[in-house]
Order: structure tokens, then C-alpha cells, then sequence
């Protein structure tokens, strides 16, 4: 089938399997870790290597994905993918154990790259076909919305005085639904007129490696946090209620961000609202430390939900840009790259956790590098951009 697809109903399955694959899949763990380290005893470290190998598997299935094997087989995939991302979240409240954990959130990392990737070729090429390109931000929102109903469950579940493990199988029930209603609404795969054509390579272009680059490091720069941040309310000894208020702040943030920063780019030019989005995101990182009481969790809350997915999209719509002829391996390449700062960064975060103590060195040394992140996008922007270009 070669006709585009009702675009809104396309958006809205591509939010529904976002929220699910990654507002739930892979940031529903955040919101669980504080219970799992108290109950299991889990050390920083332990927690960081768990989260660490959940990014490594999105890794390896970015490069997977950067491949043409795929070919006619996207819609598939896809929903393959997504249905292991919710027996995957039920497996991990099976086990006790830090190397099925690891194993599991590995498993998990692979399965939520092939949904981003093959869901992200799917949705696009409908909505590119109507020429509704604005569409993105719903698809690209419902990282917040399963964050923020993650949130929602976790919050039901501290009144319940339920343990880790239920936020897990509920977690996984979610995801079900959610499955079922994509499964339904996402009917065909992208729009191809029958032939294969196989992408070239990607050009040789400073702007572009710099722009993977400043990639890399915000991948690095975000995750601390995002991967911490309720821990680190936990140890401030706010309360469970709290904790799942601050997750909540973010997902709700996340929500509307694409849209926005869309908005400000559209002022600002693409590069101009990277820069000024790893900024803003690197004063939340550090409030989270460094601003006492509950202001500066929530700071951090608003300021992490409010930049992350959507500077996560600029970043990619950069990178096609830059490479409009092969836009499936600059996606894939920039998504690995992605994910070697996801790798080091709850690592190198938890080690430092364990070595001083707490989570202020860790999420300063992340402010610094999504500041580090941005300059790299400067440089890229000073480069130079091909004739005509508006950004």
C-alpha cells in the first residue's frame, strides 16, 4: 500500500508506542531504582551498570537498525520489538539478581532502538506524504506521557505501600495496552513506491561529525540525571510522595517540549535551540544537587523533562539535514553515538556515587558536559551549513 495513512491517527500511535518502548521501557526504571537499591541492597555502582547495560543493548540495536536487512519488514519489526519491550518488564520483577537484571535491561535497550528507529520510519513517511511534518512533536511527546503515567502508577502504588516488583508487572501491563492499540492503528508500514534503494554513504562534512559529536556528549550530559534523578530525592529524605511527584514534573514537561523548542527553533534556527536546550537542561542537572529543600529536585524535574526528548529531536533533525540523502544511517550512526554517552555515564556516575558519597560530583560533571555539548553544536553551526540554508 502506497497511499499515505490518516496522519493524526499515525501521530497518535507513534505517542502511544513512544510511551510505551521509551517513556516506560526505558525510563520507568528511574522511578523504581530508589526501591530496588533499599530493598536489594543495590549499590550505586550496581545501579549504574543495570542502567548502563539497558544502553548498551539500544546501542547495538541502533547499529542493527542502520542496516538495509530490514527492508519491507519495518511494521514487523517494529511491533516485535515492541511487544519484548513489555514481556522484558515483566521478567525483571522475576528475579532478585544483578546479572539477570543486567541481561533483561539489555534485551530491553535493543528492543526500544528498533522501535525508535523502525517506528520513527514509519510515522514519518505518512506524515511527510501529507506534508504534516509538525506532527513529529505529538509522536516524539509521548516519551513524557509514559513518563508521566509511570509516574501516575508509581504514585498509586507508594499508597498501596506495594514493593518493586509491582511497579514492574503493572509497568508491563501498560505496556500491553499499549502494544494493542499500535498494533491496530499503525496498519501499514512507510511508504516506498516498490523499489529498494540502498542509502549512500554519509558525506564527509565537519559540521556533521561535529553535530555527532555534541550528540555523543548530551547523551552522556542528560542520563545522569535522568537515570538518578529520583534517587537522588530519595537521599535527600524527602518521601516516596515526593519522589513520584518530581518523575511525574518531568514527564509532564516532556510532554509539550517538541513543540516548543520547534518554536524556538523556528526563531532561533535549529542549532541555536540545541545550544540554548543543553543550557537550560545543564541548570536543572545542577539544581538537582546544589538548590536545597524540594525546589531544586523540581527544578530539575521541569528543566530535564522540559529539554531532553526535545533536544533529542533537534539533534536528529539536525543530523538529516546534514545528510538528507541517507537520513536511516545518520539516524542510526547519531543514535549509537547516543548511546555511548548513555553507556558511560550512569558508570562513571555511579562510581563516583559510591566513592563520594552522594550525587553532586556525578551531576556536575553532567552540567559540564551538556554545556560541553552545546559548544560542540556551535562549532558545528560555525562550520558552515550548505548554500541556502536556513539554519
Amino acid at each position: 500500500m502506497n497511499a499515505p495513512a490518516n496522519p493524526l491517527r499515525y501521530a497518535f500511535a507513534g505517542m502511544i508506542a513512544m510511551a510505551a518502548a521509551m517513556g516506560i521501557g526505558r525510563f520507568v526504571y528511574t522511578p523504581i531504582l530508589p526501591g530496588m537499591m533499599e530493598e536489594l541492597h543495590l549499590s550505586a555502582g550496581d545501579a549504574g551498570l543495570i542502567a548502563s547495560a539497558n544502553y548498551l543493548g539500544y546501542l547495538v540495536g541502533a547499529f542493527a537498525a542502520a542496516g538495509g536487512w530490514a527492508h519491507g519488514r519495518e511494521r514487523l519489526i517494529m511491533l516485535a520489538s515492541l511487544a519484548l519491550s513489555t514481556v522484558l518488564a515483566a521478567a525483571m520483577g522475576l528475579t532478585d539478581q544483578l546479572g539477570p537484571f543486567i541481561a533483561i535491561r539489555f534485551l530491553a535497550g535493543v528492543a526500544s532502538a528498533f522501535v525508535m528507529v523502525f517506528l520513527a520510519s514509519i510515522v514519518f513517511s505518512h506524515l511527510g506524504a501529507r506534508q504534516r511534518g509538525e506532527l513529529q512533536a505529538l509522536h516524539f511527546g509521548g516519551v513524557g506521557l509514559g513518563i508521566a503515567l509511570s509516574s501516575a502508577l508509581m504514585a498509586i502504588l507508594v499508597g498501596e505501600h506495594a514493593g518493586w516488583t509491582a511497579g514492574w508487572f503493572w509497568s508491563a501491563a501498560l505496556s500491553a495496552v499499549a502494544f494493542l492499540a499500535v498494533l491496530v492503528m499503525i496498519d501499514r508500514g512507510p511508504l516506498t513506491d516498490g523499489t529498494v534503494r540502498r542509502e549512500p554513504s554519509l558525506p564527509k562534512n565537519p559540521a556533521l561529525t561535529r553535530m555527532i559529536v555534541a550528540y555523543g556528549l548530551f547523551g552522556f550530559g542528560y542520563v545522569v540525571t535522568a537515570t538518578f534523578l529520583v534517587a537522588i530525592v530519595r537521599q535527600g529524605g524527602a518521601g516516596r510522595v515526593f519522589e513520584t511527584m518530581v518523575w511525574l514534573v518531568a514527564g509532564l514537561s516532556g510532554i509539550p517540549s517538541v513543540w516548543l523548542w520547534q518554536k524556538i527553533a523556528g526563531r532561533i534556527g535549529i542549532y541555536g535551540a540545541y545550544i540554548a536546550g543543553c543550557l537550560t537542561e545543564a541548570v536543572g542537572v545542577a539544581a538537582s544537587v546544589t538548590v536545597g529543600g524540594m525546589t531544586g529536585p523540581l527544578i530539575a524535574g521541569v528543566l530535564l523533562g522540559g529539554t531532553f526528548i526535545a533536544v533529542t529531536a533537534l539533534g536528529l533533525q539536525e543530523g538529516r539535514q546534514l545528510a538528507p540523502l541517507a537520513p536511516r544511517r545518520v539516524f542510526a550512526l547519531m543514535t549509537a553515538v547516543f548511546g555511548i554517552g548513555q553507556i558511560l555515564g550512569p558508570i562513571v556516575a555511579g562510581m563516583l556515587a559510591e566513592r563520594s558519597g552522594s550525587f553532586v560530583a556525578p551531576s556536575l560533571l553532567a552540567a559540564l558536559v551538556l554545556v560541553a555539548s552545546g559548544a560542540a553544536a556551535w562549532s558545528a553551526r560555525m562550520a558552515g551549513r550548505p548554500a541556502g540554508s536556513a539554519t
